[in-house]
């Protein structure tokens, strides 16, 4: 079935709404997914769009509610196990002896990271879900570490339930005003970018100091 859009608003033709159009378009529930599952794989595909435009579908009856939420999830997990798979195949000597290489890292920093996660690895999982651009790359040090596959599934679920249920929810309620929603959660992405960058910047500068003052030492 068509998208049976109202006499004021337009199809998105173009870009990423207009791929994803076609996808619900013509496959419905699955194609959804599939889009989802992509974007979980290749996160410049933005979930901003794709979730709330299958809101707005849903809204025009192309599929239901019920089925928009079951697909899109189920997308979310397929792209999450598959990027947990990479990191399980790339492995933690692997990743230990490519971080030995790194200029400006310690052996430490790794291993702290790693208890960090040892600890708090469902919770980041978890709430990972739900942050722009992590949601992700989270997958990934899931996988390295070999969080136990049936809790990662479980939590990767549920948390891409709560953040599919409310881009799909808005997607829906605001009708053709669906794009509203990629702006105020392209905001949060931009702010979460900046701080990742922030963060990256003054570990740097840290370590550089720590470098300088090492090397001061040594020649004196």
């Amino acid at each position: 079935m068509h998208l049976m859009y109202s006499a004021s608003s337009q199809e998105p033709s173009g870009g990423i709404a207009g791929w994803a159009t076609e996808l619900v378009d013509t496959m419905g529930g699955p194609g959804a997914g599939l889009a989802i599952a992509l974007e979980n794989l290749f996160p410049p595909l933005p979930s901003e769009v794709i979730l709330p435009l299958t809101g707005f579908a849903a809204g025009q009856g192309v599929l239901s509610l019920p089925s928009a939420l079951f697909w899109t999830t189920l997308g979310s997990v397929v792209g999450a196990v598959v990027l947990y798979w990479i990191g399980a195949a790339f492995g933690r000597d692997r990743m230990h002896t490519i971080w030995g290489k790194l200029p400006l890292v310690k052996a430490s920093d790794l291993e702290r990271t790693e208890k960090w996660f040892a600890k708090h690895g469902t919770k980041a999982v978890f709430f990972g879900r739900m942050v722009p651009i992590f949601r992700s790359l989270i997958s990934v040090p899931a996988g390295v570490e070999r969080m136990p596959l049936h809790v990662f599934v479980a939590l990767t679920a549920l948390g891409s339930l709560i953040w599919n249920s409310v881009l799909v929810m808005a997607g829906y309620w605001l009708g053709d005003r669906w794009e509203t929603v990629e702006t105020y959660v392209g905001l949060a992405s931009k702010a979460v970018l900046v701080l990742v960058v922030v963060a990256v910047v003054t570990y740097v500068v840290r370590r550089l100091r720590s470098t300088d003052r090492a090397q001061h030492r040594r020649s004196s």
